[in-house]
Formats: C-alpha cells, structure tokens, sequence
C-alpha cells in the first residue's frame, strides 16, 4: 500500500473534483426528486379517480426496478428514440425518476399518518379540501417525514456512485482512474473515499436527528 504516491497533491485534487460532481449531481437530484415526489404523493393521496391509479401503477413499477437499469435506460436506450443526453444529465435524469418514485411513497404515508379527525375538524370549520391539505395536514406530515426522506437523500447520494458504468466523471469515476496508475494505491484511495461519503452522509443524519428532535 503506498498512501504518499495515493495522496500526491494531484491525486488528492483530482478526487475532489470527482466529489464536486458527485455533489452536484446528488444536489440537483434531490432538489427535483423532493419537488416531483411531493407532487406525486399528494396526488396518490388525494386518490384521484384515474390519475391516482395510473401513478401508482407507474410507482410501484419503478421501485421496483434496479436503479441501475433505468441509468442504462436513459443514458443507452433514449438516444435511440431521439432523446440524447449527455452523461451528467442522464445521470440526474434516472437519480429523478428513481428517488421520485421512493419519496412519493413516503409522501403518500406520512399524509395516510395524519389522524382522520384533523381532517374532519378543519373541513367543519368551513375550509376546503384543497386549504385543509395545504394548512393542516401537509405540514405535520412533513415534519414527521423528515428522517425517512433524508434517509433517502444519504441513499440518493450514495446512489450516484452507479453513474460510474457510463462514465461520469465523478468520485469512484476518479478513484478509479488514480487505482489504474498503480495497484498500490487501490485501498488507501477507497478509504479516502469511503471517509468522504461518511463525511457528508453522516453530517445529513445529525441534521435530521436534531430536526427529529426539534419536532418532538
């Protein structure tokens, strides 16, 4: 194991470019996933006739799926219907449309938390459905929602380490890179990268335990 030529100044560099990718895919990837998902659960929720079917159907197909294959789906198999993406976007594209699927689900439960009497009492007290979702119930169920979503989002962030098989030039993209320079330098670069994830995923689980705990 050579750790001095595997945290040479420009290896080191090189796997911090990586994770500000994998960063940036990760942010952009929660930030529309938690708005699609959102979207999505309330709908389900709201069991609209028709839509509400549908997107439970299209839900539970893309749960359960890996999410590796709708990472090929969108990278591979777009392109041949005249969608072409390049490799960050396909990347955030199927981090979307999985973690959507997963979030909307959690959604959908948080809001099913909500106790029936709530619900009752505001529609009484002469607000509408729409206004009763908004003010009441959507708000105490986000707070109960907080430490299964970024649950979700350590997942998600982990998640990005899949877009390597299409060659996104993010962390284990890079760390792998600096590995075949020299088979000496494979397990001091995958504990620095492993110490990097635990950074930044561990940091997220002390956010949402003090926001669990705030709302206790």
């Amino acid at each position: 194991m050579d750790f001095v030529g595997a945290y040479a100044p420009a290896h080191l560099k090189f796997l911090l470019e990586g994770f500000v990718v994998t960063l940036e895919v990760a942010f952009l990837s929660i930030f529309f996933s938690f708005l699609i998902g959102i979207i999505i659960g309330v709908l389900r929720y709201s069991r609209i006739p028709f839509l509400s079917p549908v997107l439970a159907v299209g839900v539970e197909t893309i749960r359960n799926l890996p999410l590796l294959l709708i990472i090929f789906f969108t990278y591979f198999a777009l392109p041949e219907v005249g969608f072409k993406l390049d490799k960050f976007y396909a990347a955030i594209l199927a981090l979307v449309i999985f973690e959507s699927a997963m979030l909307s689900e959690i959604v959908r439960s948080g809001l099913n938390s909500i106790e029936k009497g709530q619900i009752e009492a505001a529609r009484s007290s002469g607000l509408t459905y729409t206004q009763t979702l908004w003010h009441i119930v959507l708000p105490q169920a986000l707070r109960r929602m907080v430490p299964p979503i970024v649950g979700q989002f350590i997942s998600l962030l982990k998640d990005t380490s899949l877009a390597v098989v299409i060659a996104l030039p993010e962390l284990m993209n890079h760390a792998q890179i600096i590995n075949g320079q020299n088979v000496n330098y494979v397990i001091p670069i995958f504990l620095l990268v492993a110490v990097m994830y635990f950074v930044v995923n561990y940091s997220l689980s002390l956010v949402s335990r003090r926001l669990e705990h705030k709302h206790i």
